[in-house]
């Protein structure tokens, strides 16, 4: 169980894990048989092959597509046409993969967001130039990157589980790792920033064609739920509100 569920996030892939929980009569697998099913429809173990499992991968694929669990009954002679003959339930369950933050800046702001991610169950990604900055995270669950964002952007990757913060020091930084990570893969992308860094960004993203309105809007700048917030923890507060409404919701 443990090995499948390492195989399936450490693919990019979404998939499913199946479980027979059940068995009546005979059947080709007992009870807490398994097999991993990805989305391009390959698999990893094995509950019985044949139609069986055929149909197995097809109910997989639509619990990936719904990101739903659900328990799927089986008469193996009559939905299946096998001699066997048994009834097997199989119970389908998407696995849900971890979600990972990058917060590109160490300061107040970003060290009290790291702290609330992890408790919220985030692989925390902090990138900083700023070794003494980074040294004052005590957290050891917190990945703490001693690196410039130039450095380490290239090596990061980037999915539908990535959420990203920009809060860096300088607000030329801040557009830099924006106009990178814009045309990337990522479930959430915001920076911070007064109305004016806003609109002076988005002005200047746009009129040197940098992305699209389109994509532009797809930022949260600046970031948060408006809480009326003041001070580090309560904007941490507001940002890790919004990443909390927006992967409740997607």
């Amino acid at each position: 169980m443990k090995k499948l569920i390492e195989i399936a996030h450490s693919s990019k892939l979404s998939s499913a894990l199946c479980t027979i929980v059940e068995v009546k009569g005979s059947a080709p697998r007992r009870i807490g048989a398994k097999m991993l099913v990805f989305e391009n429809r390959e698999i990893y173990g094995t509950i019985g092959g044949g139609s069986l499992e055929k149909k197995t991968i097809e109910n997989s694929l639509s619990q990936i597509r719904k990101n739903q669990a659900n328990l799927f009954t089986h008469d193996l002679l009559n939905h299946h046409n096998m001699c066997c003959g048994g009834i097997v339930k199989i119970f389908i369950e998407p696995i849900m993969k971890t979600n990972k933050i990058y917060i590109f800046g160490a300061g107040h702001t970003g060290k009290s967001l790291a702290n609330i991610m992890i408790d919220l169950d985030f692989d925390v990604f902090v990138i900083d130039e700023r070794k003494e900055y980074l040294d004052k995270m005590i957290n050891k669950k917190i990945n703490k990157l001693n690196l410039s964002y130039k450095e380490i952007l290239p090596t990061l990757p980037f999915d539908q589980n990535t959420y990203i913060s920009i809060m860096n020091f300088e607000h030329s930084h801040d557009r830099d790792i924006l106009s990178y990570c814009i045309k990337k893969d990522f479930a959430y992308l915001g920076m911070i920033g007064s109305k004016r860094k806003i609109s002076l960004t988005k002005k200047m993203f746009l009129d040197g064609g940098i992305c699209t309105k389109e994509e532009i809007e797809k930022a949260d700048m600046p970031m948060g739920i408006d809480i009326k917030a003041e001070g580090p923890e309560e904007i941490a507060i507001s940002i890790a509100s919004k990443i909390i409404e927006l992967k409740n919701t997607k």
